[in-house]
This record gives C-alpha cells, sequence and structure tokens, in this order.
C-alpha cells in the first residue's frame, strides 16, 4: 500500500480508504450502496487491514449513525491500528439546530460520533458541507477546541465550493486556528469538474484531496454499457441513490467508458481498476475512497494499485472525458501561460 501526505499536513494516508456508507442501509437512500451487517463488515475490515489499508470513512449521517456503529464494532480492539474520517453538518433530526456546523450542532455531532464509534478521539473531522449561516468564525473556533482538547486530530472539509474553503483558509490563518488540511471531493473519470478550481487551489494552499464516489456514482464498475439496460441491484437502480448522485448524460457516459475499454485492453486490467489508477495520478489526489458491498468488489479495486497507466493511456481518457468548462474557467484556458494546467507529481 502506497502513503502519501496528507495535503500540508504531517500525516500521511493510505492511497485508499473504506468508504462505509454500505454499512447498515437502513434509509432509502443508503439502501442503494449496500447493507452489510456486523459481521460483513467485520471481515471486510479483516481484508483492509491485511493489504495494507488503515484508513475507513464514514459519516453522522450515513444510515443515521448506522455506519458508524458498525464500524466501531468491525474495528473494536484494533483502534491504534486505524485512521478514522467522519463528518458533520447534515441533519441528524427535524429540530432547529439539528444540522449545521454552528457550535451547537458540531459539540452535539462530535459527542455523539465518539460515542457511536467507540473511540475518544477522531482523525480526520470534515464539515459535510458548508453551512452558509453559521459564522466561519463560529464554525472553526470550535474545531480548534476540539483539536485543543485531543478529540480532533486533523480538520476538513467536503462539498465547498472555491471561496467557502479560501475564506476559511484565510480565516484559520488569521486566528492560528487549525486549517482545513483536506478536501473531500467528487472527482472521477465521468465528473472533472474538481479540476476547473478545487485543484489550483488545493495545489496552491496544500489542500489534499480525498476522492468520494470515484466510480462516478457507479457508472464505472464495468456493468453499464451501450445499448443495455441497467443491471439489476446496483445504486443508480435506486431512485433515491439515482437522484441524489451527480448526473450524467448516456452519450457522454458511453463514449468515455468506450475508451476505457480500449484502455482496459491494454492493460489486461477492468474498467473500475483503469478509472481507480487514473485518479491516482492526478495533482492533489492523497486518497481515493472506495467502497464494496462484499469482499470481492474490495480486492477488485485493490487491483488498481501497484501499476500506472502510461502516458498516452492518460491522454487517451483525458480527451474522451474532458467537458466543455463554465465561464470563467474556458476563459482562462486563453491566457495558459498565466494559468498553467496543473500537472501530476507523484
Amino acid at each position: 500500500m502506497e502513503f502519501r501526505q496528507l495535503g500540508g499536513s504531517g500525516l500521511k494516508v493510505p492511497v485508499f480508504s473504506l468508504g462505509t456508507a454500505t454499512f447498515g442501509g437502513n434509509t432509502d437512500l443508503f439502501k442503494g450502496f449496500g447493507t452489510s451487517d456486523v459481521a460483513e463488515a467485520t471481515r471486510i475490515v479483516d481484508v483492509c487491514l491485511d493489504a495494507g489499508l488503515n484508513m475507513f470513512d464514514t459519516a453522522d449521517t450515513y444510515s443515521r449513525g448506522v455506519s458508524e456503529e458498525i464500524l466501531g464494532t468491525a474495528i473494536k480492539g484494533r483502534r491504534e491500528r486505524v485512521l478514522i474520517s467522519t463528518k458533520a453538518t447534515f441533519p441528524m433530526g427535524e429540530g432547529p439546530n439539528d444540522s449545521g456546523s454552528s457550535r451547537f450542532h458540531l459539540i452535539e455531532s462530535l459527542h455523539a460520533s465518539l460515542k457511536r464509534l467507540g473511540t475518544d478521539h477522531i482523525d480526520i473531522y470534515h464539515m459535510h458541507g458548508f453551512d452558509a449561516l453559521a459564522p466561519v468564525e463560529e464554525t472553526l473556533s470550535t474545531l480548534a477546541e476540539f483539536v485543543r482538547a485531543g478529540k480532533v486530530r486533523y480538520i476538513a472539509c467536503s462539498n465547498f465550493s472555491g471561496w467557502h474553503l479560501m475564506k476559511s483558509l484565510a480565516t484559520s490563518d488569521r486566528y492560528g486556528w487549525p486549517r482545513y488540511v483536506a478536501q473531500q471531493s467528487y472527482y472521477s473519470l465521468v465528473g472533472r469538474d474538481f479540476e476547473w478550481e478545487l485543484m489550483p487551489l488545493g495545489l496552491d494552499q496544500k489542500v489534499g484531496c480525498i476522492v468520494w464516489s470515484p466510480l462516478g456514482w457507479g457508472r464505472l464498475t464495468g456493468k453499464i454499457r451501450r445499448g443495455q439496460p441497467l443491471p439489476p441491484n446496483t445504486r443508480l437502480t435506486s431512485k433515491a441513490a439515482a437522484e441524489a448522485g451527480p448526473q450524467v448524460s448516456d452519450d457522454y457516459l458511453h463514449n468515455v467508458i468506450d475508451a476505457i475499454d480500449d484502455v482496459a485492453k491494454e492493460t489486461g486490467k477492468t474498467i473500475p481498476q483503469v478509472a481507480l489508477n487514473w485518479l491516482l495520478q492526478r495533482p492533489t489526489v492523497s486518497n481515493i475512497v472506495i467502497g464494496a458491498r462484499n469482499e470481492e468488489q474490495l480486492k477488485h479495486n485493490l487491483g488498481a494499485l501497484g501499476w500506472n497507466l502510461t502516458a498516452a493511456q492518460v491522454a487517451k481518457l483525458d480527451a474522451a472525458s474532458q467537458q466543455p468548462k463554465a465561464y470563467p474557467y474556458w476563459h482562462q484556458t486563453f491566457f495558459k501561460d498565466r494559468n498553467p494546467w496543473p500537472v501530476p507529481k507523484w
């Protein structure tokens, strides 16, 4: 297992972490991800640790806390061997203070997550989304208190716009508070908007990327083919799950899959392995959150490690997956000498 530094922090993380949205599955949305119980989750954790994958990503909202509970049980007795990443901000109840990044909600959320996970600290604590109603000073000062108390080791954000993240970093710098060391972002071969602003910001500010849904919300598993119906028991067959994720046109998706197919034949790898390996070569990517409904899927995804696509193969995938940019990003491409494109450094 390769380890990379997480942004500008001193923490080293494996290039893959296990996403545990598949643990539980007791809501309409998360049934589409998976329904692993404690026994299956424990076995999956065993396989991860045997492979050197020691980072596990969850969130309080995943199956209304059940994902955290199952993960906590699965790692019981070996907490010192793992890194835990979890999140707060999104609704956990119907009350007026049951969501957001206020001091009130974050204190309640952190204590609840610690209890469910059966631990006394969180290694990477994410704000799951930006709360425009809570002052960034309130959010960041609360997170600074968590770090000082030893309840949180590092802070990160997820699903922020560029200005959300930059405002937060500037506020942390102004008051000497801990900075967000990572941004957990959607990024895939069929979802490259991350490259327009968040990637250059990450390079400039040393904020690492933890990629969520690297297979395009289940579209790059190799099961979706041109002219064929969706296979049963996949995330996209769940109306709640399909509508909650990124939207991708069929023509664009199939054209990208055709290009991945060609590269897969050249490398002797599969579509998801090629898609994951492509991400490992992108700038700022420190870690990729992979999901697995079972042990077989997990071992298959681990097959993306230990080899690299060639420059020609990367260029072919880049060309097939490139989409027209929104303003002002398309305008900036006319001045590449002043706005150079990020290049891989791994």
